[in-house]
């Protein structure tokens, strides 16, 4: 992985394929590279390890004319960031060019066999393997190219979005996709291709989702073609994007991250529009209206997620307890589809993923539906995979989220479950009226209090420079703000690479406590619940070490403030929605410490943003 584009049309190919690897660079990624068919009819593959900008300065003085063309972004999986690896890969006569999204899982099997045909390799990479294997069927059985396709995807075993193109053809791009996404454009005599809508948006707003195991025949001047690996055609589901080019700019911020943070009054706003009307009394989401009876019904609900979106997870599950009185697991979708887990046809699997193409969350759902489970999602980019795979779901609706490190999407998530477990205990009158009522009223309220608390931002950012020196942090939690406290730590660690754990705040006696020293910043969320008085204890255990303590408190607070080293106050709450106030000062906080550090926020080393690997 990380990111595909292509494009075919009257334009010139280059600028656009460019464009289209900027808008996708908040994926994360180490090398990149595009091929492009040029006007004198040479297929010219240029590729470099690092940033786009280093691509654009390496193809200065080069043959980059042409009307047609494919270029990637490389998060490495096989093979080292270096330009040999990054796509796109020749194969051994340099008349096909191939970019890939995803893992062959037996590369080496492929590679070994075509070895034994006399097939050499430039690079580590088990993309080169699929190229190579494409030729190999193409010439020695005198095929075209699509078919050749697809009979080498017949033999792969692993998931893929793929795109090639052909010297001796330039009118044609075929792409194929199974696990992974892949989105064909269609502008006027004109087609792009990308593995999300962010490159298409500026350009059309008609698009086609491919599905698993469905090829793209993409060609000058006619209709799309979409057919099967067995050659059946499909028919394509012409849809629209409602995704604005505004959206994917920064807004005059440094940085898409803070402008995600800022964004939450007006995100979480929009989550809630048309589904929490104070008027009325009440909260509407369709998916519960429309399978109110199956999920009703559910003995035990299972919530399946991976990252951020787990921690988010593990806030649902207090709530959907807490109201419904319904059990509920949180498991992360990595283990979760390798465990054997036990499933009934009576539980409902919630699957949690901003990108909706998390590939362990998504075979996770796949392994829960084919053992009779229902299937809730609850995603934030429309017309991805979950959606596509689940009986039902919520859009969490906070726009697209560019930043790798998730903020927008965390609270957007919470507040989509908050909606959820409210409905369902309406639903099977195991909330009070007066409790609804409550909770749901100060629901509404929060985008209001979130405003207050951004207003924290410079005193945040003068925080930050005092802690630029950690190497560790503990982040310190309970009930409601455990996961909080998880969250809190991974964004630190993502962002500036400092060490951080989040631990239930009543575990730090059982090992944690061994770590604390006067160097040892403490990170405590300490606002008003019925485990006050328990948290204040475990900060007391801190100062007693000597370990300083950055405290989260309830504004008005008098007993922590005094106690901690340095206090954080922010607007009251139901402990129920703390974790919609309490993790912004901690998202600021993390972004402030590593631009402090001189970090690349937005594209942090290693991450992706949208995991579609193992």
């Amino acid at each position: 992985m990380c990111g595909i584009v292509g494009y075919i049309g009257k334009k010139e190919a280059y600028p656009i394929l460019i464009k289209g690897l900027k808008r996708l660079e908040y994926r994360g990624y180490d090398s990149s590279g595009v091929a492009i068919i040029s006007d004198n009819q040479q297929l010219n593959v240029y590729k470099s390890k690092g940033k786009v900008s280093e691509l654009e300065s390496f193809v200065t003085q080069k043959d980059i004319s042409g009307s047609i063309g494919i270029a990637h972004t490389r998060w490495a999986t096989h093979g080292e960031p270096c330009s040999e690896n990054a796509h796109p890969h020749y194969s051994s006569s340099e008349s096909l060019a191939l970019i890939h999204n995803g893992i062959i899982e037996n590369y080496a099997t492929l590679k070994e066999k075509l070895q034994t045909k006399g097939y050499t390799f430039r690079s580590s990479t088990d993309t080169e393997v699929l190229v190579q294997l494409i030729e190999y069927i193409k010439l020695t059985n005198n095929l075209d190219l699509l078919t050749a396709v697809q009979l080498a995807l017949g033999e792969v075993i692993g998931a893929y979005a793929i795109a090639i193109i052909e010297k001796n053809n330039p009118d044609q791009i075929i792409a194929a996709r199974k696990s992974s996404p892949l989105v064909v454009g269609i502008g006027e005599e004109e087609f792009f291709l990308a593995s999300d809508a962010t490159p298409i948006v500026e350009y059309t707003d008609k698009v086609v989702y491919l599905e698993d195991e469905e090829i793209a025949v993409i060609r000058r001047g006619k209709e799309l073609k979409v057919v099967n690996l067995n050659n059946v055609e499909m028919t394509p589901e012409v849809k629209q994007v409602t995704l604005s080019l505004g959206q994917l700019e920064k807004g005059g911020y440094p940085h898409f991250m803070l402008k995600e943070i800022m964004d939450q009054p007006n995100s979480i706003y929009d989550c809630m529009r048309g589904r929490v009307n104070v008027e009325s009394d009440n909260v509407v989401l369709s998916a519960v209206i429309d399978h109110k009876e199956r999920l009703l019904a559910a003995k035990r609900f299972i919530i399946v997620a991976c990252g951020t979106s787990w921690h988010a997870g593990l806030i649902g599950k207090q709530l959907i307890e807490s109201f419904c009185r319904i059990p509920v697991e949180v498991e992360y979708a990595s283990e979760f589809r390798y465990r054997d887990p036990v499933i009934h046809e009576g539980d409902v699997v919630l699957a949690i993923s901003q990108s909706g193409e998390t590939a362990d969350t998504l075979a996770a759902v796949e392994l829960a539906r084919s053992r009779g489970a229902f299937i809730y999602g609850i995603c934030n980019a429309i017309g991805s995979s979950i959606p596509r795979a689940t009986h039902t779901g919520s859009y969490i609706h906070v726009g697209p989220e560019i930043g790798v490190a998730s903020t927008k999407a965390f609270t957007g998530q919470v507040t989509v479950l908050t909606m959820l477990a409210l409905t369902l205990a309406k639903e099977k009158q195991t909330i009070d009226h007066e409790r609804f009522l409550e909770v749901m009223k100060e629901l509404s309220a929060i985008p209001e209090k979130m405003k207050e608390i951004l207003t924290l931002n410079d005193k945040i950012a003068e925080l930050a420079k005092i802690f630029t020196y950690a190497h560790n942090f503990i982040y310190l939690g309970r009930g409601y703000s455990f996961p909080v406290a998880l969250e809190g730590a991974l964004k630190l660690k993502e962002i500036s690479y400092i060490h951080a754990e989040g631990y239930p705040a009543a575990e730090m006696k059982h090992g944690p406590i061994a770590l604390i020293d006067a160097e040892m910043p403490v990170v405590v969320i300490a606002t008003q619940s019925h485990l006050y008085e328990k948290v204040l204890s475990n900060i007391q255990e801190i100062k007693a070490r000597k370990g300083r303590v950055i405290a989260l408190v309830t504004k008005g607070d008098k007993t922590i403030s005094q106690l901690a080293d340095i206090s954080i106050e922010l607007p009251s709450t139901l402990e129920c929605l703390d974790p919609l106030l309490t993790t912004i000062p901690l998202q600021l906080l993390a972004y402030h410490i590593a631009t402090c550090k001189g970090m690349d926020v937005d594209q942090p080393r290693n991450l992706a943003k949208s995991v579609t690997v193992e």
